[in-house]
């Protein structure tokens, strides 16, 4: 009897374990819980942190509710028939609270960005091509804006009631038809090397300005040296004349040169002598008289 009522308080300890186990909830961060109680869903969902009590029938359903990114490619066709080639990453988040209604409706998390968010973005992309008239406007910073806000706008509208939060739509990349990527690629080397030729004779013709300037400086102060020199030749010219002016009019200027002239021969014998007559008003020499005297020695 004793063995027998031992196995029975050991079974209540284990159930009493096993139910407290059960009546306490722990929910990891940045985690959502759902709640189902045979099959039913409840309506208010558990947030990261303990939860205690709780019923221990519930079967859980975990959620994360931090921002995730998922990458898509798809062929985009424009207005001229092309495809174009655009790598999109697309950030969103599960709404905690609309949790349950993802369970109702679809189920997990994984399941709702497959069934609702990953067509919607290819169908967006296709719709939004058809309003793009060349393949080649794909790379326009204005088509891009555009072709972003229009995802957005319609990610937004479907993903919002179905509990999943957009939060960005990245375009990662734009790869045209190949002819179209040679066609720009040599547009491209042709505009390079009609910047570089502008640029070439732009320093052409900025050396040849300052030629032009330096040649100019130099004609200038060419002429103004020679308009120097004239001035000069003139005043010289000028002092000349008064110069002989006034040896004209001054017949005892020539006297003066002539007493100096004496004065210097008689300190030097080897000099030679001339005789002036100072009552002409242009005195000449009238006899070399040095000369004579020397043949006569």
């Amino acid at each position: 009897m004793q063995k027998y009522m031992a196995y029975v308080v050991l079974g209540v300890v284990i159930l009493v374990g096993f139910l407290g186990l059960k009546i306490v909830k722990t929910v990891p961060a940045g985690h959502v819980a759902v709640a189902t109680l045979f099959g039913k869903v409840q309506e208010h969902p558990y947030g990261e942190g303990i939860h205690f009590p709780v019923n221990p029938l519930f079967k859980w359903y975990f959620y994360d509710a931090r921002q995730k990114t998922i990458k898509d490619t798809a062929q985009v066709p424009s207005q001229d028939q092309l495809q174009t080639q655009i790598d999109v990453s697309v950030q969103y988040r599960i709404i905690g609270d609309m949790a349950p209604l993802i369970l109702k409706e679809t189920g997990s998390a994984e399941r709702a960005v497959t069934v609702h968010l990953e067509p919607t973005l290819r169908s967006l992309l296709r719709e939004a091509g058809k309003s793009i008239k060349r393949a080649e406007d794909f790379f326009l910073e204005e088509t891009q804006e555009q072709l972003q806000n229009v995802i957005e706008a319609g990610l937004r509208e479907v993903l919002q009631p179905m509990g999943i939060e957009l939060q960005q739509v990245l375009l990662r990349d734009i790869t045209l038809p190949p002819f179209i990527t040679r066609a720009i690629e040599g547009k491209k080397e042709r505009e390079q090397e009609v910047e570089k030729q502008k640029a070439e004779l732009e320093r052409f013709r900025t050396e040849q300005q300052q030629l032009v300037a330096s040649a100019t400086a130099e004609r200038d102060a060419a002429e103004k040296e020679a308009e120097k020199r004239v001035l000069l030749a003139d005043a010289q010219a000028y002092e000349i004349q008064k110069v002989n002016e006034a040896i004209a009019n001054n017949p005892a200027y020539l006297q003066l040169q002539a007493l100096e002239a004496l004065k210097a021969i008689s300190k030097n014998p080897s000099s030679k002598i001339y005789f002036i007559n100072g009552d002409s008003p242009n005195p000449l020499p009238l006899m070399h008289i040095g000369d004579a005297l020397l043949k006569g020695n």
